[in-house]
């Protein structure tokens, strides 16, 4: 009788998809709007990858927001649509990048390949 090896399961599956891409410790400005919200928030990732982002704020957004984000990569904007996918009170979240406008995610590609070490 044949038996498959375990699968990973419940957190272990997230915490691999969430690693897709390799993260970089780098601070850029970003702007992020809520949607449904006209106030802007202007902050700066902690970590950054072709993925998403991770930002600090004590004013935490709920989990499964959608925002819209403006980063701010040598002097370029790149626009993308996004989602909260964590949330740790008082301290940040994690953004899920979902769509970027135009060329937004060649440059952000080519932003991370010069920060490579």
């Amino acid at each position: 009788m044949y038996w498959p090896d375990p699968q990973p399961s419940g957190s272990d599956v997230v915490a691999q998809d969430r690693r897709r891409h390799a993260r970089h410790t780098v601070q850029v400005q970003v702007e992020l709007h809520e949607d449904g919200n006209d106030v802007p928030m202007r902050l700066e990732t902690t970590d950054l990858s072709r993925g998403g982002c991770y930002v600090q704020l004590i004013m935490t957004l709920p989990l499964g927001a959608r925002v819209k984000a403006t980063l701010w990569l040598a002097g370029s904007p790149v626009v993308v649509r996004g989602r909260v996918v964590t949330r740790h009170p008082q301290f940040g979240n994690g953004i899920m990048f979902l769509e970027f406008e135009g060329d937004g995610e060649k440059v952000l590609q080519r932003y991370l390949d010069t920060i490579r070490t």
